[in-house]
Formats: C-alpha cells, structure tokens, sequence
C-alpha cells in the first residue's frame, strides 16, 4: 500500500456525526460524561462494586458504562452518577446552525 491509496478526512469532532448517527449529539454527549465517570473509577481506583457502595447505583450501570452500553442512560441519569461520585459538573451547550442544503435553500426562498 503506497501513499496514494489514503485519503486523509478530517472529521467534524463528533465521531456520531461523521458516521450519519440520528442524534450523533446526543451521543456524543453521552460518550463525554461516561468517559469522566470512568476516569473517575480509575483515579480513584474504584471497581464497580465498590462505587456501587460509594453511590448506591447498581455495580450493572457502572459496567454497562465501563462497556460503553450507553443507550440506556438519559443524559440527567449520567450526570447524577457523576455528581453521586462527588464531582463537580458544569455543563455548556453550544447551538450552531446546521449546513442547509442548495436544493432546501432554494425551496425555502422560492426559487
């Protein structure tokens, strides 16, 4: 294989997205928080079990996320393990406009 036969894409920061997922941002979302609440098991060398008894949320959520199961957590329910694990949260929502295509455009201004 030579250099020729890559073609380098860069992506949009949104892995969900690139791959035409529905709600790639809702996902995504979801991806971040769940990487914190395993970053935080792993600084504070937690199994699930033991965050299970830190928390009081079943050890099965904390390896359902450890295993990137995420479709079954609301966005509110991460953020409350999250903040049961003793940290603090902030989070930003940032809104940008959506590409529209020509022919929609078109559409919308009549032509």
């Amino acid at each position: 294989m030579n250099n020729d036969d890559v073609e380098l894409i860069k992506g949009s920061g949104n892995v969900y997205r690139d791959f035409g997922h529905a709600n790639a941002g809702l996902e995504q979302a979801r991806a971040i928080i769940a990487a914190k609440i395993i970053q935080t098991l792993d600084d504070r060398k937690l199994s699930t079990r033991d965050a299970e008894k830190l928390t009081g949320v079943a050890y099965t959520e904390f390896s359902r996320i450890r295993n990137a199961e995420l479709r079954r957590f609301t966005l509110d329910r991460m953020i409350t393990i999250l903040g049961k694990l003793d940290e603090d949260i902030e989070v930003n929502v940032s809104f940008h406009p959506r590409p529209v295509s020509a022919q929609i455009a078109k559409t919308r201004l009549g032509v």
